[in-house]
This record gives C-alpha cells, structure tokens and sequence, in this order.
C-alpha cells in the first residue's frame, strides 16, 4: 500500500524576488505576488489531474494561497498545520545577508558554518525545524496510509525534510534548493519512506523560474 505525498513550496511573495534577497520566516505573512499567484496556478494546473485525497498547508498566507490552488479543482479546501510553518529567523526577519553579515558577523559566521546546531539570531536552527515537521509528515503518512496528498510548506522546512529522507548530514540542506513553485514527490511503503523527485520545476513555463 503505497502513500504519495506532494510537498510543495508556495508561490513568490515580493520578498523571495527582492534583490538582495530578504530573508522571510513566520514574521513576514505576505501575500503572493503576481508571479506567486501564476506559479501557483501552473502547479494547481499540474496536480489537478492527480487524485488527491487532501491538500495540507503551512498557515502562512504564502502557502495558505498555494494551497487553495492546487485545492479547488478537487473540490475542497485546504488543512493548515502550525507545524509546518517556515522557520523562525528570529531578529534576521526582513533583512538581507549583507546586512546581516554587517550587523551581526560572529551570529553570521555561525549560522553559515553549521546551519543544523547555529541558528538565525533569536530564531531557529535547522535542528529545531525537523524536530518539529518530521514528525508532522510522518504523522500525514501513516494518516493517509495508501492515499495520495498535497502539503504546501516552505523553503527551510522542505529543505531539512528532504535532506533527512536524503541521509544527509543536516548543516547540507542549504545547499538543497526549493524554487517557489516547485514539487517534490515522496513515496511512502510501510516503514520505508522515500524521496523520488526533488525540486521539480517542469510544470512551470520558463517564466516563472
């Protein structure tokens, strides 16, 4: 009996597409931007044709708008989950990381060195993200044992999850990259849980990378 399990992330805000990049955690609860709100179409588009038995979302607007895209076509709105929020970044939240590096250089040190045990200033680390959602995804799989659902989540919390279905040492899942928009197909059979697809983009047109 085999599980599968969508794990998106949500659509563009205009900080994800500011340059410099500006970091956003839980603080920062934008809405989708244009380009948010078409990458969410496009992967609504994509999944529409899938049976899905449930659509599960962070409760971020971000994710929540995602949500309800891939959602509608299949009749019934999405479930949020407070576990599946992005990660806390603490006093970083709204800043880029050259004036992270500027104000905080030692914390910034830190944090690039070892991600998994060094944690955004005030905030979370890697560690303290997976402690939280991987039991939230187990707890979807054994739920919906046999089924196939769609969670929308974020990009730290999609990357500390697929690093620990990867087997890779967790300070690595930086270096995971999770486009918005984009979809990772997990399977699930029994005790054995794996990643087949990361960061899949096809569904997207170029545009919208």
């Amino acid at each position: 009996m085999t599980t599968t399990l969508y794990l998106i992330r949500h659509g563009a805000t205009d900080a994800n597409l500011a340059r410099p990049y500006i970091l956003q955690g839980r603080g920062v609860d934008l809405n989708l931007n244009a380009t948010g709100r078409a990458q969410a179409a496009a992967v609504g588009e994509f999944l529409k044709t899938r049976k899905l038995n449930h659509v599960y979302c962070s409760v971020l607007k971000r994710a929540v708008e995602t949500a309800q895209a891939v959602a509608h076509p299949h009749g019934f709105e999405p479930e949020r989950l407070e576990d599946i929020t992005e990660c806390n970044v603490g006093q970083w939240e709204g800043m880029d990381w050259d004036s992270i590096a500027l104000k905080h250089p030692e914390e910034f040190r830190l944090f690039n060195e070892d991600p998994a045990e060094s944690p955004y200033l005030g905030g979370e680390c890697y560690r303290d993200v997976l402690t939280r959602v991987a039991p939230a995804f187990q707890c979807l799989l054994e739920k919906h044992a046999g089924e196939t659902i769609a969670v929308v989540a974020h990009n730290i919390v999609n990357r500390v999850y697929t690093a620990h279905l990867l087997g890779l040492e967790l300070r690595k899942a930086k270096g995971l990259r999770q486009a918005n928009g984009c979809i990772n197909v997990i399977r699930a059979e029994k005790e054995l849980i794996v990643l087949e697809t990361m960061n899949s983009c096809f569904h997207l047109p170029p545009e919208l990378h």
